[in-house]
């Protein structure tokens, strides 16, 4: 006699990923990097309110942002190896405490001491330089891979708010207290940067047993397949080792403390192995030093040769900012099947930028190609720093991220010296036109670099089932 089975009971769906924006731990990782940022977009704007009181000249103005930027481009690097080497958490309120005691001093030498003005900006660019990739790597401990992207997407979004609001404050606050007290809550904004950030969560850092979780199953094979290699040869494979055995092995083995520049060294290594993240540098540096600074140094020009009006220049300014806003808010949700050359389409878009200047076009199309700008470069940041915090080996993802900022930030200055001479020797259209030429074309050759169609070693898993 047969019997019928029962019916199996119905398994109920999972319940959807709780929002990160509901996650106190990354809750306090987003008011500390939201405090940072905000204090570093304040200080060139309350110095220049102190030319305007008189306070401070012309030339004295220059000499302390280009301190702050030297500062900044020699921390940088410094921070990320200390990151890796001791505690996230530790390093970013080291860091912001450095740029918290600057602030007072800036606001001692105000009027007095421009030595002691130039000292303290060095300190300031430190200061942030060096709690830039310690945040990075912080965001990764803090945030599990599946919710990442929605973070990195909720942190640009907080910086590109404070940038669109931070003028109207300011200039509120300004009719009420003087530059010095300005300076002082500078200050305070850097010691809530420095105090707010959690520990970073453990959990979220154990789960993560590969760079990446479509690069895990790969890897695990690669590596099973060298210790059979091994076994039967008896020859050791380091090289199949993976980035996340790799450092596993390291925790686990008592280890010799290397020098700095080894370790520098050792992140520049990690980061030759991401074809994607060298090819993503290249065109950074293409839409950094040449399309940013031509369009930084053509806008007000044009504004006010070709329109006879600042108003073109502050609404382009502010498009970008919106269209930024709008390009982080899309990409917290779209998961773009090719990753990767979403992105680099997303950055190859400031090419429309500098287009629109060359041309003697009506003023809403410069602010509509402003908008169009803003909204690719979020398109392209927030999946590259996910990219990096997923697929870089976690012991140096600091230093790989340093590496990020040492090189967007210290070619943009470069890149502004030698823009303006150009522009006087050549003109502006043929400038405009060489810049935004490299704009299209960097990216999309970036684009075809073996492993930047995902941003990934290997391919997502759906993909390599179809």
């Amino acid at each position: 006699m047969t019997t019928t089975p029962a019916p199996a009971a119905a398994k109920s769906p999972a319940p959807p990923p709780r929002s990160v924006l509901l996650d106190p731990a990354f809750l306090r990782l987003w008011a500390g990097t939201t405090a940072s940022g905000l204090a570093t977009w304040a200080l060139p704007f309350v110095l220049g309110l102190a030319v305007l009181h008189r306070d401070l000249g012309a030339a004295g103005l220059g000499l302390v942002l280009a301190a702050r930027t030297a500062g900044f481009l020699a921390a940088v690097t410094v921070g990320g190896v200390l990151a890796d080497r001791h505690s996230r958490r530790a390093v970013v309120l080291w860091s912001a405490l450095a740029a918290a005691a600057a602030a007072p001093l800036l606001a001692a030498g105000l009027g007095r001491s421009l030595v002691l003005m130039t000292f303290a900006a060095a300190l300031a660019g430190a200061g942030q330089g060096a709690c830039r990739p310690a945040f990075q790597a912080l965001t990764a401990e803090t945030v599990e891979p599946a919710r990442r992207q929605q973070a990195n997407a909720a942190l640009t979004m907080a910086v590109r708010g404070s940038t669109l609001a931070g003028p109207t404050l300011t200039a509120l606050l300004a009719a009420f207290l003087d530059v010095r007290t300005l300076l002082l809550g500078i200050g305070a904004l850097w010691l809530v940067a420095a105090l707010a950030p959690g520990k970073g969560g453990v959990v979220a850092r154990a789960s993560e047993a590969a760079p990446g979780a479509e690069a895990a199953a790969p890897e695990a094979a690669s590596g099973s397949a060298a210790a059979a290699s091994e076994k039967a040869s008896g020859t050791p494979a380091p090289d199949a080792v993976s980035p996340s055995a790799a450092a596993a092995g390291s925790a686990a083995a008592p280890s010799v403390r290397t020098g700095f520049r080894a370790e520098f060294l050792d992140g520049i290594r990690e980061a030759r192995r991401h074809p994607w993240f060298l090819a993503g540098l290249a065109a950074l540096v293409a839409v950094i030093a040449l399309g940013y600074s031509a369009t930084s140094v053509a806008l007000p020009l044009i504004s006010r040769d070709r329109y006879g009006t600042e108003w073109v220049l502050a609404s382009a300014m502010t498009a970008y900012t919106v269209g930024a806003l709008v390009g982080a808010l899309v990409i917290a949700r779209l998961r773009p099947r090719s990753q990767g050359w979403a992105a680099f389409a997303g950055l190859g878009a400031y090419g429309v930028a500098p287009l629109s200047l060359m041309l003697p076009v009506h003023p809403a199309v410069v602010v509509a190609a402003y908008a169009v700008a803003g909204v690719g470069i979020e398109l392209f940041n927030v999946p590259w720093f996910t990219a990096t915090q997923r697929e870089v080996a976690p012991d140096k993802l600091a230093r790989v991220s340093s590496l990020d900022f040492l090189v967007s930030y210290g070619l943009a200055p470069v890149g502004l010296a030698l823009i303006a001479p150009a522009i006087g020797h050549f003109g502006v259209t043929p400038v405009l036109a060489v810049c935004a030429a490299a704009c299209f074309l960097v990216p999309a050759a970036a684009a075809l670099v073996p492993t930047a169609r995902h941003f990934a070693r290997t391919a997502p898993v759906e993909e390599r089932a179809g």
